[in-house]
Parts: structure tokens; sequence; C-alpha cells
């Protein structure tokens, strides 16, 4: 194999790692900000729960599991 056809084979592989790093950042930071939104629900749903405690004066019975489990 002469060194053209080695280089032009590292170039090759090359531009697919760069794409591959690429659509796996992209997927990362997708995830990212999927999971800001999920904490930030999160807090949403918290507050509204001690708005509500708060209104009935006592807080939310933890969930039990049934017996049979």
């Amino acid at each position: 194999m002469n060194d053209g056809v080695r280089l032009e084979a590292l170039e090759f592989k090359c531009a697919h790692l760069e794409r591959a790093i690429q659509e796996l950042s992209d997927v990362l930071y997708q995830q990212s900000q999927r999971l800001d939104e999920t904490v930030l629900r999160n807090q949403q749903l918290k507050q509204q729960l001690e708005l509500i405690e708060s209104r009935v004066g006592e807080p939310a019975p933890e969930a039990e599991i049934p017996p049979h489990y």
C-alpha cells in the first residue's frame, strides 16, 4: 500500500470519526436540554405539592405499597 492510499484511508476514517463525534455531541446536548426541562418540571410539581400541603395543613401521605407486594 503506498503512502497516498494510506493517507486517503486515514482522511476517510478521520472524516467519519468527526461526523460521529458531532452526532454524539448533538445527542448529548439534546439530552442535557431534556434533563434541564425535567428538573424544572420536578421543581414546579414540588412547589405545587408544598402549596397544597400548606392549604390543607398537613403533609400528603407517603405512597404506601399495597400489602400484596
